[in-house]
């Protein structure tokens, strides 16, 4: 029971390698960069400034979360490999 295509397309979505999230933190600041000149053009002064620095912030955020993630995972990958492969010692 489930749905295999569903979990296939799922796969698509999940970011493996840093590769994979320095260009998806490439795409989130490009959009930040749009949305903080947007504000800079409708909040003229220190408050369109002030938007414009919480956009570019949330990027840098977002993408240490997802590098730390990545490198916890490889850690986590690495430590359950080592278990299976290891070899009880003998008494």
């Amino acid at each position: 029971m489930g749905f295999p295509k569903l979990k296939k397309l799922g796969r698509l979505f999940v970011i493996k390698t840093r590769f994979e999230a320095f260009l998806v933190i490439y795409a989130l600041a490009l959009g930040a960069i749009e949305r903080g000149t947007t504000y800079l053009g409708q909040y003229p002064g220190i408050g369109g400034k002030l938007l414009f620095l919480a956009c570019t912030g949330s990027v840098f955020m977002a993408g240490a979360k997802m590098l730390d993630c990545i490198r916890h995972e490889k850690v986590s990958d690495k430590d359950e490999s080592e278990k299976d492969t290891a070899v009880p010692a003998e008494p």
